[in-house]
């Protein structure tokens, strides 16, 4: 096994920087040098990349930037003493010592704990002393191989140990248990944990610590959770297994802080075990510490991420499943609808049907068009039926977490079953949603908590929110949904148009924020019960959503090509990327030019978007695919007005972006 370090790696006094990046780029050219990468840039972007997620500076006057990369062949440490201290982010100040840990993808269990073990051992004071006053990159190497030497004494550094309690005689012992864990899982799990050991010393304090890193992780005993007090969440990550700790009152906060200030942490878990209003572990995923961390959530925040969560969701299955129904209708043609079910379900490859079993007016590609234009449609069909179940099941999820699931799920499929629609869908997932959010929070007995997830609040829930979909909301939702489909089928001229505008507006005003998800939720849920009934309206809609949602990154493309010097190098470079974004129809193509100059760009867009619109509802295009712009033309009928229409939008929005910069700024933007 290669050794961690060698004396090409060691930098003592030589580099010369101002800046961590300066530091990092530096340490990366010594591991190239030393032929454990080929190429210095992945590894220096890699490295910069976890920097910038969390500061690795320590106090004590070290760093330790760190990243798991391709880049490096091997398990590498390269250290430089630096003459002038530079500021990686600690509050006690910069740092004259830089560890730069860059571990393959593929890194053995041996060398992660070898390197999980030199993080530890940086949280003693000789160590580092040592490394200061080292008088030779020999010295440095050895000093480091004898930090990590394995010894018979020394539990492995992933065990979850305790230290022996110092409490004063008389005074009961308080336990705690905490879970440390950072993204890379190299440094700073370790390193935390291994502080939280030493305050916990300190005070008296009979603390269990699992470290969730890379180099493995052995579950804290049952017997430990059970007796603690409060859990400390010390992580950048998810926690693997909290169920474990349902009902225990929890410290929350990031890895940085169970090395900057354990002894903090250590009292803030001791109050909460003392506190009745204290945050406490649920099992799922999303605890409400996350909540004490950072503060309340306002109510518009949190409608906002319910419904995008529930939409985020969805969408997936839509894109699959209008995507499956088009390839079924170039295939086999738009009236394979008639027999797709009989097709799909009594023929094969090697039986293909007559031609007397298709459609009598039918155009597709022969029998073998026939036979898998009907077994696409079947799929597309089964995919968009989950499309309102998905939706109310994972806006449940976004209130109440994994026990919001299956209520969402079953009130969305009751919606579904009564025709209640994308309205219904909404209504139920948030009735789901908010019944099991409440039994959450109840403050029920330890050996009901475990309980309570997994059966009492899905079963509670189910029947109240399911239960009122079907007793009471579902007919007057449904009897809406029906007028409102029946207000869209009247629509023709005038009022085609002003719908079209009103839809182009949504889809530019945030480019895939949350107005825009609303508009596109809309269009696709009405998509496959068009194309069951044969209505053209919810199609036409959807063209009309998918045309004015290409605008903006089109027409913010044609702007840098028509007056460059108007928009600075990078948004030129991002010009060119945003055809290609555009015309498969990603709005997102245009937020890099909206952040730098949101006044100028999203009323443009805007403008475009309302135009293209009113454009593509007048002309009565429809679309059979929910999404791929210009990539799905075979699903869009009157696909060259589809296209007239996206181009004139995108031609509006340039020139008024143009016409805005130039009102409003007189000298070119600086490169």
């Amino acid at each position: 096994m290669m050794a961690i370090i060698t004396e090409e790696l060691v930098s003592l006094d030589r580099i010369t920087a101002t800046q961590p990046r300066e530091v990092i780029e530096q340490l990366a050219g010594q591991i190239v040098t030393a032929g454990r990468a080929s190429d210095a840039e992945p590894l220096i972007t890699s490295a910069w990349a976890r920097e910038e997620q969390s500061a690795t500076g320590m106090p004590g006057g070290f760093a330790i930037p760190h990243c798991r990369t391709s880049a490096v062949s091997e398990p590498t440490l390269a250290f430089a003493r630096l003459g002038t201290a530079v500021d990686f982010g600690s509050f006690d100040g910069p740092a004259d010592l830089v560890f730069l840990i860059a571990v393959p993808e593929t890194a053995s269990q041996d060398h992660l704990k070898i390197l999980s073990a030199l993080a530890t051992g940086l949280m003693q004071d000789e160590f580092v002393t040592a490394l200061r006053s080292a008088g030779s990159a020999s010295e440095v190497v050895a000093l480091i191989d004898s930090a990590v030497a394995p010894t018979e004494e020394q539990p492995s550094a992933e065990e979850p140990t305790a230290q022996e309690p110092t409490a004063e005689a008389g005074e009961p012992v308080r336990r705690l248990v905490a879970v440390t864990a950072c993204p890379t899982g190299i440094a700073h799990t370790y390193m935390a944990a291994d502080a939280l050991k030493q305050a916990a010393q300190a005070r008296g304090i009979d603390l269990h610590v699992e470290t969730q890193g890379s180099a493995g992780s052995t579950p804290l005993p049952a017997s430990a959770i059970a007796d603690a007090e409060a859990v400390i969440f010390a992580v950048d990550v998810d926690v693997r297994d909290k169920s474990r700790f349902a009902g225990k009152p929890v410290v929350a906060a990031r890895v940085k802080r169970g090395i900057d200030d354990p002894g903090a942490l250590l009292d803030d878990a001791l109050r909460a075990a003392q506190d009745p209003n204290a945050a406490v572990v649920s099992s799922e995923s999303e605890d409400e510490a996350a909540t004490g961390e950072h503060g309340r959530e306002s109510f518009g925040r949190s409608v906002q991420r319910v419904l995008m969560t529930g939409v985020s969701y969805m969408i997936p299955f839509v894109a699959a499943g209008g995507l499956l129904i088009a390839l079924g209708f170039l295939l086999g043609g738009y009236n394979i609808t008639d027999v797709a079910s009989d097709i799909a379900f009594n023929h094969s490859l090697w039986n293909l049907p007559t031609a007397a079993e298709l459609p009598a007016d039918f155009h597709g590609w022969g029998a073998l068009g026939g036979y898998l234009g009907s077994v696409f449609f079947t799929m597309g069909s089964a995919a968009m039926g989950f499309l309102v179940p998905a939706l109310a099941g994972y806006i449940a999820y976004g209130m109440a977490d994994r026990p919001g699931i299956a209520p969402g799920f079953t009130a969305g499929a009751v919606a579904l079953s009564m025709d209640a629609g994308f309205i219904g869908g909404i209504v139920g997932g948030v009735l789901a949603g908010a019944v099991a959010y409440w039994f959450r929070r109840l403050d029920v007995p330890r050996w009901l908590a475990g309980l309570m997830p997994v059966v009492i609040i899905p079963l509670v829930a189910t029947i109240v929110a399911a239960g009122l979909m079907l007793l009471v909301l579902g007919g007057p939702i449904a009897a809406l949904t029906a007028s409102l489909e029946g207000w869209l089928e009247s629509m023709t001229g005038s009022a085609a148009a002003l719908l079209g505008v009103i839809l182009g507006l949504m889809m530019c005003f945030d480019l895939g924020g949350p107005v825009n998800k609303v508009a596109y939720s809309f269009a696709v849920a009405g998509v496959s019960g068009a194309v069951a009934a044969g209505s053209e309206a919810p199609l036409m809609i959807m063209a009309t959503v998918m045309a004015a949602g290409m605008v903006p990154p089109l027409g913010l493309a044609l702007a840098t090509f028509l007056d460059r010097k108007l928009f600075t190098v990078a948004e030129r470079e991002n010009g060119k990327t945003a055809v290609l974004l555009g015309a498969a129809f990603i709005s997102e193509g245009a937020i890099p030019f909206a952040a730098s100059d949101p006044l100028r760009v999203l009323p443009a867009s805007m403008l475009g978007g309302a135009v293209t619109g009113a454009l593509t509802m007048v002309f009565g295009v429809t679309s059979y695919a929910p999404h791929g712009g210009v990539f799905v033309a075979f699903a869009i009928e009157s696909f060259l007005l589809f296209l007239l229409a996206v181009l004139a939008g995108a031609a509006l929005t340039a020139l008024s972006v143009i016409a805005l910069k130039r009102w409003t700024r007189k000298a070119p933007a600086a490169a």
